[in-house]
C-alpha cells in the first residue's frame, strides 16, 4: 500500500511541477562522432549523443550515405536539470572512403527532422 501511494504522490508531483510551465518544449543538442579517431578501412564505432532536449519524445537514426543502420545499442532515456533529458545510439561501423555517416533526430522542436554528418578526422 505504501510502495502505490509513493507512486501516486511521485505523479502528483511531476504533474504539478509541469503546470508550473518550467517545463519548455527545448530543442535537441546533437553531437555526431566516432570513439576513435577515423581510419579508413578500422572498425570503430559511431555515437551520436542527443542532449537537452524536451519533451523527452524523441527519435533518433543512424544513417550510412542516407539508409538507417540497424545494428546499433540505444542508451536509455537520462534526465537532466531542469526537465531535459538526453539520449545516446551507438553502432559498429567500419568507414570505407566515399560512405557517408550521419545521425537524424526528429522531435517536436524539429518535427521535419533535421541531419547532421559525421565528420572523419582523415
Amino acid at each position: 500500500m505504501e510502495l502505490k501511494f509513493t507512486i501516486f504522490a511521485t505523479l502528483v508531483a511531476c504533474f504539478a511541477y509541469l503546470q508550473t510551465g518550467d517545463a519548455i518544449e527545448a530543442m535537441p543538442k546533437v553531437q555526431v562522432y566516432s570513439r576513435n579517431p577515423g581510419e579508413f578501412d578500422k572498425d570503430n564505432t559511431l555515437i551520436c549523443h542527443v542532449s537537452g532536449f524536451h519533451p523527452p519524445d524523441i527519435k533518433i537514426d543512424l544513417l550510412k550515405d542516407g539508409h538507417p543502420i540497424t545494428d546499433f545499442k540505444q542508451s536509455d532515456l537520462a534526465f537532466e536539470q531542469g526537465w531535459r533529458f538526453h539520449l545516446t545510439k551507438t553502432a559498429p561501423f567500419t568507414p570505407k572512403k566515399g560512405d557517408e555517416y550521419s545521425c537524424r533526430v526528429t522531435h517536436s522542436t524539429i518535427p521535419e527532422g533535421k541531419t547532421y554528418n559525421w565528420e572523419p578526422d582523415m
